[in-house]
């Protein structure tokens, strides 16, 4: 069974960084079309956070990140990460790796184009 895997969460102050990483057990990213990282908080919905296409040549961003995170893709080595940077109290809340396993739309940012998840990796920015 195909399972993605988040790590690098963590408790950390406002202004600091964390690097989180996303790699596949059983399937080869070279496999999947865009991948992305979602963030749920506290009693909120599921958002869009980053993603990045196939070839890693094309990335796109939540607008409050921007300038902030950075995300990249290596398909040799099968894994995904996402550098956050400057980290404010808002970016609290469960980081979830995606996967597309088929072509959806362009630059999407649905959660429905993505079929596989993982478990998620908790990130707390304190202020």
């Amino acid at each position: 069974q195909v399972q993605l895997v988040e790590s690098g969460g963590g408790l950390v102050q406002a202004g600091d960084s964390l690097r989180l990483s996303c790699t596949a057990n059983g399937r080869t990213f070279d496999t999947y079309y865009d991948m992305a990282w979602f963030r749920q908080a506290p009693g909120e919905e599921r958002e869009f956070v980053a993603a990045i296409g196939y070839t890693g040549g094309t990335t796109w961003f939540k607008d409050s990140v921007k300038g902030r995170f950075i995300i990249t893709r290596d398909n040799r080595k099968s894994i995904m990460a996402l550098q956050m940077n400057s980290l404010l109290p808002e970016d609290t809340g469960v980081y979830y790796c995606a996967a597309a396993t088929t072509l959806g739309q362009f630059e999407t940012t649905r959660a429905a184009d993505f079929g596989s998840w993982g478990q998620g990796t908790q990130v707390t920015v304190s202020s």
